[in-house]
């Protein structure tokens, strides 16, 4: 179930802050990743130069509270996290803000790029930075499958469908997106600002 936003992060905030915070431990890493390519507009679906960044095995192992670390780690990299949840069962986008989302229970199958577009499996410790205008989808999951999702500080997102009248104007808005200041993941070092800068 979707939690208050602002409650929500009322609380995480108090936790981040707290002196011996249990997840004062989770630190930007340098972890397992891959990109997938996705720069063809795809019927209403904008897409982007950017890849779509996967990591592996974020989380340790050991760790006792998998959504909190994620958040943690999130908010440290300056991507305060906004929401628990699954990815919607429908084609979708954002064309104001790039996304980061981390999964914390659960497995699922996630079509990227649009409707003719591969599907990834995302499992327990998988992070997916989405760049704006990548259209993603649900298409299969586990009944516990839960997310936790994050955008860089000072972006909110919208929410587009595949529409193709509406394509070119969300083109150059999604295209004007800023690159990040940090990743989420790794903080100031590869990820994003390795693999999206200068494209």
């Amino acid at each position: 179930m979707p939690i208050d936003r602002r409650r929500f992060c009322s609380a995480l905030a108090l936790l981040a802050a707290a002196p011996f915070c249990p997840f004062a431990r989770a630190q930007s890493r340098e972890v397992a990743m891959e990109r997938i390519a996705l720069t063809a507009p795809a019927h209403g679906v904008p897409n982007s130069h950017y890849p779509v960044m996967l990591y592996h095995h974020v989380i340790p192992p050991d760790t006792a509270d998998n959504a909190a670390y994620l958040e943690h780690l999130f908010m440290a990299n300056g991507w305060p996290p906004q929401w628990r949840y699954p990815v919607y069962p429908f084609t979708h986008f954002h064309i104001t803000t790039h996304e980061v989302v981390g999964c914390y229970a659960g497995a699922a199958q996630l079509q990227l790029g649009g409707e003719q577009g591969p599907i990834h499996r995302v499992g327990v410790g998988d992070v997916l930075l989405i760049p704006a205008g990548v259209g993603h989808k649900q298409i299969a999951a586990d009944k516990d499958f839960m997310l936790v999702g994050a955008y860089p500080s000072g972006f909110s997102p919208d929410l587009c469908r595949d529409e193709p009248e509406k394509l070119a104007e969300r083109l150059k808005a999604a295209h004007g997106v800023p690159l990040p200041k940090s990743d989420p993941v790794t903080g100031h070092s590869e990820g994003a600002l390795k693999y999206w800068a200068g494209l």
